[in-house]
């Protein structure tokens, strides 16, 4: 065994290797002719395909390039196909129409097509028995950020004529239609996110409404009809999102509450987290320590199901089996089936795996103290550990630590294997993944903690993960360098980054900020409509709390900053506009900061295209391998950053 420093050490978790095995995993669907499910393919700029897989195995895939089944409602999509007697129904990347098409042929329009670009789009797509599409529809009234935007529940029929079901709240969906005509769907209205406070709804067929849950203080998630007239949803009420049982006329049963959350945030569409058996069994997975559970409801409570995964999501019933996109620590998210009497779990759609085992990290749940925010005192991470079976590190020097920040901020960290991570540990680094408070998985009042304190519990959070990594409180196999710890994030994540570099110096040694956010006011007066008054509850209500904005946004306190910067952009992002990431950089030269700065054209919110992926996981590594002072593997020929030195 070799003994390098860490940050040096040679691995063959290249860019490469993590972008050719970047496919993400969307939707699934079962049906009588087997199974579907969407699959994002960086190699491919991005662009989603939708795989069929038939009863004897062969799979084919449905849209041939330049098709691209993305739809951009609430600018993260999510639902944005179905399938019905062989009929695929899917909303275009290029144009947000929604389109028909049977295997075989080419797609044909069903929408028409908008005056402004891309200003009418679908989501949430669901088939009536009537053989309409029932769906969410974003209407653009105008270009410009300033555009009133319409959410609306729609019916399309075979023949394109649209009729509008459900109109007037800022937002809705997930609409279904149940018994004797019966609709459901859910709605919430500014300032709320629909984790704070989502109604769901249900229209009988003479017109009466009925609000079965949620509103002020409670949030519902993921309804859908059951066989037997009943609705299935999420709701947390108890604290946690736990899985309820309406019947028409009577009040919601509650069917399991595990002590923690079932369900996510509603992000994006088409999620789900428990699926009905055709014996009328109910699937779920929640979560625990860390990790999902996949059970089965019975009688006498829940039975968990044994699999090697530790993350499950797109539930969906095949017979007495359950199909769904499952991952682990040492796997990658694959699409299953598992059976729930017995027998063998089969891989229906296998992740590749190029590498032994033995060079992957396995995550270990830690729970630190943090400060005191309303009675809750401590926070969560899975923490990875350097490996690499053919190097080890200096004896008596610890690893560096690079700090992860999720996104959202409203999100959580997985427990599934990602190259992404991996490129880091099979270097030498550790890897913390935070879940902060404010990160779902853990209950309402862990995600309400950061309510008026995003740049501030966050920020105590990730400040106290590289405390608790540097004591002695921490076991050994877990022990950082404290002068090595590095941040990084994208998105919310990026925020928190320059945030942690800015508010609390000398913590980190350098940071990452992936499309992060460095004016909160610029945010608020300038993103798209679904998140456009998210930040009323996480910092204060806008304009009124402008004070409270400019105190907490890194671009107004670069005197603070000291610390070297990368920075990387998406050219065409929406939801945090280059103009941020820029307004930074200008900060960081003028201050004569080290920095380093990739503009990426073409991109948008989260890079998709393998190019540049690569260029921004290799930049960043270049960049922390200059600050930190070791040397890259030569034989990956990496091509160094350029870091702006005063």
């Amino acid at each position: 065994m070799q003994t390098l420093p860490y940050g040096s050490w040679p691995t063959p978790i290249t860019s490469e290797l993590v972008v050719r095995a970047a496919a993400r995993l969307g939707e699934v669907a079962v049906t009588s002719d087997g199974v579907w499910w969407a699959e994002s393919r960086a190699a491919e700029g991005g662009r989603t395909v939708l795989v069929h897989r038939a009863a004897d195995g062969t799979t084919t895939d449905l849209l041939p390039e330049p098709w691209n089944a993305r739809t951009r409602v609430h600018e993260y999509g999510g639902g944005s196909w179905t399938v019905d007697g062989g009929t695929v129904f899917f909303t275009d990347f290029a144009d947000q129409r929604l389109y028909r098409v049977v295997p075989g042929a080419d797609p044909e329009p069903l929408s028409a097509a908008p005056d402004i670009p891309s200003g009418v789009r679908f989501a949430d797509l669901a088939v009536t028995p009537g053989g309409q599409v029932l769906c969410v529809r974003e209407t653009h009234t105008a270009s410009g950020a300033s555009a009133e935007v319409v959410h609306e529940v729609v019916a399309v029929a075979p023949d394109g004529t649209v009729a509008v079901l459900v109109s007037g709240p800022d937002f809705v969906s997930d609409p279904r239609t149940g018994p004797d005509g019966a609709l459901s769907w859910l709605q919430w209205q500014h300032p709320d996110m629909p984790w704070d406070a989502a109604q769901l709804v249900v229209r009988a067929a003479d017109g009466t409404e009925t609000v079965v849950a949620g509103g002020h203080g409670e949030s519902v998630v993921q309804p859908s009809w059951a066989a037997d007239g009943s609705l299935l949803f999420f709701a947390d009420r108890t604290g946690v999102w736990a899985l309820y049982r309406w019947r028409p006329g009577g009040e919601p049963e509650l069917l399991l509450d595990p002590g923690g959350d079932m369900a996510g945030p509603q992000w994006v569409f088409g999620a789900s987290r428990y699926a009905e058996l055709a014996d009328g069994r109910l699937v779920v997975a929640y979560g625990r320590d860390g990790a999902d559970r996949l059970a089965v409801l019975e009688p006498g409570g829940p039975r968990e199901l044994p699999t090697r995964y530790a993350s499950f999501g797109q539930l969906r019933a095949d017979g007495t089996a359950v199909v769904c996109v499952a991952g682990g620590p040492t796997s990658k998210p694959e699409v299953v089936r598992v059976p729930v009497d017995g027998g063998d779990v089969e891989v229906l759609r296998p992740a590749p795996q190029d590498l032994d085992e033995a060079r992957f990290s396995r995550p270990e749940h830690v729970v630190f103290p943090s400060t005191d925010l309303d009675g809750v005192t401590e926070a969560h991470a899975l923490v990875y550990p350097p490996t690499n079976p053919e190097v080890t590190g200096p004896a008596g020097e610890l690893p560096p630590l690079v700090v992860v920040v999720h996104g959202g901020p409203t999100a959580a960290a997985s427990p599934v294997l990602t190259l992404g991570v991996q490129y880091w540990t099979s270097r030498g680094f550790a890897v913390a993944d935070v879940d902060y408070r404010g990160s779902t998985g853990y209950g309402r009042a862990y995600r309400d903690a950061l309510q008026g304190r995003w740049g501030i519990a966050d920020l105590d959070d990730v400040v106290a993960v590289v405390g608790y990594l540097t004591s002695d409180a921490a076991p050994d196999r877990l022990r950082v360098d404290p002068a090595r710890a590095v941040i990084r994030g994208g998105s919310a994540g990026g925020y928190t980054t320059l945030a942690a570099l800015t508010f609390r110096p000398g913590v980190f040694a350098a940071g990452a900020s992936h499309y992060g956010v460095a004016d909160l006011a610029a945010l608020a007066a300038d993103t798209h409509s679904f998140e456009s008054r998210y930040l009323d509850g996480l910092i204060a209500p806008w304009p009124a709390g402008e004070e409270v904005y400019t105190e907490r946004s890194p671009i107004h306190h670069v005197d603070s900053l000291a610390t070297p910067l990368a920075v990387f952009q998406g050219s065409e992002d929406r939801v945090v506009p280059p103009e941020q990431a820029e307004m930074m950089v200008a900060a960081l030269r003028d201050k004569g900061v080290p920095h380093a700065y990739l503009l990426f054209p073409g991109e948008q919110h989260g890079f998709r295209q393998a190019a540049n992926i690569r260029a921004a996981l290799d930049g960043e590594l270049s960049f922390y391998a200059q600050v930190l002072g070791f040397e890259l593997p030569a034989e990956e020929g990496i091509e160094p950053i350029e870091v702006v030195r005063p």
